[in-house]
């Protein structure tokens, strides 16, 4: 393979191996809840603990996306008629984990759905089109019995298919909620990056591309200038020559994309903590992700692995965070230690076979 090529299948890797190592702390909101359910903090895979000491799912409509509000809403469920067949029953439960049943390993649901990403286009002649992808997209969440393992949508999905039953087309379908521009949106970008700039197409082109895509399921014009800027550093790291300086890259992308100086926040910084939990918010939200996933690209420049045991014992939305953070980690550093952990994730032979499709590399 390529050195893009290679850079690309770490990237990857590094997603799936993100998404199942901080699945089991997914939505703690107080770290030492972490601890305290795993002493040491999280430094592999695990189960879904039983009990969720911050869970609020509970709270979340189980007919469109958002929370659950007083005034009636029209039609039937969207969770366990139309999507999570044989979940509905979990979601009105106190503490019950998001991702209840999960084992070690496994993968959540936009990681599931950064699969579909990768299926549409194998079966697309490798290349990303919004329709295509779409009835993937369909068929991976209205399939009875279920094709992934989670309990949970977030509000976007459940958006989403609210507007399809209704009778919407399904390329304008995007809902749009209290937390439309969220980090979840960019996990499913990496494999169109990496599968149309190696077949050689422009990145204006990609990232066009990326920004239809994205606004399927998370309509919102502020989230589409980070993916573009997530977008460009993607291309950057992958096709950077031995001279080029990463933390260079990443600090013109923070500068940037986030106002946010780098190299001064990183002088400053003694924990983690600091930045994710006091500066910017833990939770989904972009305007506090986004720069939190840049300062821990950076921190641990020389650890992949590191970023993302980090990352997962910061809580909040680690999950997501963590899918975009482990591409960018791996892409300025790939580690061995990242690709064994890949080598125990419950799907991971279907995993190489998806990767292989995308980036034309026969193993």
């Amino acid at each position: 393979m390529t050195e893009p090529m290679t850079r690309a299948r770490a990237a990857l890797e590094a997603l799936f191996v993100a998404d199942a190592l901080s699945m089991p702390v997914h939505w703690y909101y107080r770290p030492a809840d972490i601890f305290r359910q795993f002493p040491g903090g999280v430094q592999a895979f695990h189960d879904a603990p039983a009990f969720h000491p911050s869970s609020i799912m509970s709270l979340h409509s189980t007919r469109q996306g958002g929370r659950q509000t007083r005034a009636p809403a029209s039609g039937g469920d969207i969770v366990g008629d139309v999507i999570l067949k044989g979940k509905r029953q979990f979601w009105d439960v106190p503490n019950q984990h998001y991702h209840q049943g999960m084992r070690a390993g496994q993968n959540t649901l936009n990681a599931h759905c950064a699969r579909a990403v990768m299926r549409s286009i194998a079966a697309n002649a490798g290349h990303y089109d919004p329709g295509v992808y779409v009835q993937h997209y369909i068929e991976l969440l209205t399939a009875d019995p279920p094709q992934h393992p989670d309990t949970y949508a977030e509000s976007c999905h459940r958006g989403f298919f609210a507007n399809l039953e209704q009778g919407k087309p399904p390329l304008h379908c995007g809902a749009v909620t209290h937390d439309t521009p969220s980090i979840g949106g960019l996990v499913t970008i990496a494999p169109i990056v990496f599968a149309e700039r190696l077949r050689g197409n422009s990145l204006e082109a990609v990232q066009d591309l990326c920004q239809q895509h994205l606004f399927l399921t998370h309509p919102d014009t502020g989230l589409a200038q980070v993916c573009r800027a997530y977008v460009a550093l993607l291309d950057n790291l992958l096709f950077r020559g031995q001279t080029d300086d990463v933390m260079s890259m990443l600090s013109h992308t923070a500068r940037h994309s986030a106002g946010l100086n780098l190299p001064d926040l990183l002088v400053r910084t003694r924990d983690d903590s600091d930045v994710l939990g006091r500066k910017y918010s833990i939770a989904c939200y972009i305007d506090g992700a986004w720069p939190g996933i840049l300062y821990l690209a950076a921190r641990y420049l020389d650890d992949s692995k590191q970023a993302l045991i980090a990352n997962a014992n910061l809580g909040g939305d680690n999950v997501h965070r963590g899918a975009v953070l482990g591409v960018l980690a791996a892409l300025c550093q790939p580690s061995a230690q990242v690709h064994e952990l890949f080598q125990r994730l419950a799907d991971r032979p279907q995993l190489d076979r998806e990767i292989d499709n995308i980036l034309g590399s026969q193993r």
